[in-house]
């Protein structure tokens, strides 16, 4: 796949981070076309998702969520397959996890033939005609321009023609993180029909956009953690009105510099940058603090 325009972005997304290396399994990962059908069909065939596949999945393997790195799901994946990643598993034998996981997946084969892809957090309108799900999908550079496509969609739909190449824009399908806080910041959109799942009543909101602000920055530098992993400046459904609005206007800014910089400000993401590495309230440390989406527990875990 030819490079023909210079990628536009500071850091080099064509090489792995620590959360996308593959490790001893570097070839298999290699021996899948870097096609977007045929990554997709690998991450989909590698991968069930926990909660709404359909499926009933076992709970012997109901940790495989947490599985924070590539080389972990597939470990996961070769302790009960040992073939081919193109080989058919049968959903309840996936690696459980979600659409964090797809698209790991996806990126991990594509930066293995040195193909700039970065993972991008937002909301999904497609879903649902009534609810925005938290959602993390594919942003690739095709040798012209990033083009976002979505793993875990087989197929395309009326809410979503063209899941392979997944238009942008505030008004797309898919939404940043960050244009969803703007929404929400200048009263055009509504946070409380963004969230986990319609059903859920305190998973969504104001405090959810805002703590998915910050995952959306640190996946784009390479940090690309669960969707459940908690550090610095996140509140989680707690009120945070003691701060004074402070990060509130942390979250204003960081929103700002990741809209200009998809819009092709390359200055802005350079301030982007130095703001996640110097600013304690955006960057994880050496540990963080992991939830459980299946009960109520935080759990310290060092990475």
């Amino acid at each position: 796949m030819s490079q023909a325009a210079p990628v536009p972005s500071v850091v080099d997304h064509s090489v792995h981070s620590r959360y996308s290396d593959p490790g001893r399994h570097a070839a298999a990962l290699r021996a899948i076309p870097a096609e977007i059908p045929d990554v997709s069909a690998v991450a989909r065939n590698v991968i069930v998702h926990y909660r709404a596949s359909g499926r009933e999945l076992p709970t012997s393997t109901d940790q495989d969520i947490h599985s924070r790195w590539l080389s972990v799901i597939l470990d996961r994946d070769a302790e009960r397959h040992p073939a081919p990643l193109t080989a058919a598993r049968e959903p309840v034998e996936r690696v459980q996890g979600c659409c964090r996981d797809h698209t790991l997946l996806s990126v991990g084969v594509l930066r293995q033939h040195g193909i700039p892809a970065r993972s991008r957090i937002g909301f999904a309108s497609y879903f649902s005609p009534t609810w925005n799900h938290d959602h993390v999908i594919v942003e690739m550079w095709n040798g012209a321009r990033w083009l976002r496509f979505d793993p875990e969609v087989a197929e395309p739909s009326a809410a979503l023609p063209t899941p392979l190449d997944i238009p942008a824009g505030p008004a797309a399908p898919f939404r940043t993180a960050a244009e969803v806080w703007q929404g929400h910041r200048d009263g055009s959109l509504d946070v409380e029909t963004f969230g986990v799942d319609e059903s859920v009543p305190v998973i969504r909101g104001r405090w959810f956009v805002r703590d998915y602000v910050i995952r959306e920055v640190a996946h784009r530098f390479g940090d690309e953690l669960l969707l459940w992993d908690n550090w610095g400046a996140m509140t989680g459904p707690e009120d945070d009105s003691a701060d004074g609005g402070a990060v509130d206007v942390l979250i204003d800014e960081v929103a700002a510099l990741l809209v200009a910089a998809d819009a092709g400000d390359l200055a802005a993401e350079r301030g982007l940058l130095r703001r996640y590495r110097d600013d304690e309230r955006l960057r994880p440390g050496a540990k963080v603090l992991r939830a459980d989406p299946r009960g109520p527990d935080l759990i310290e875990v060092m990475l």
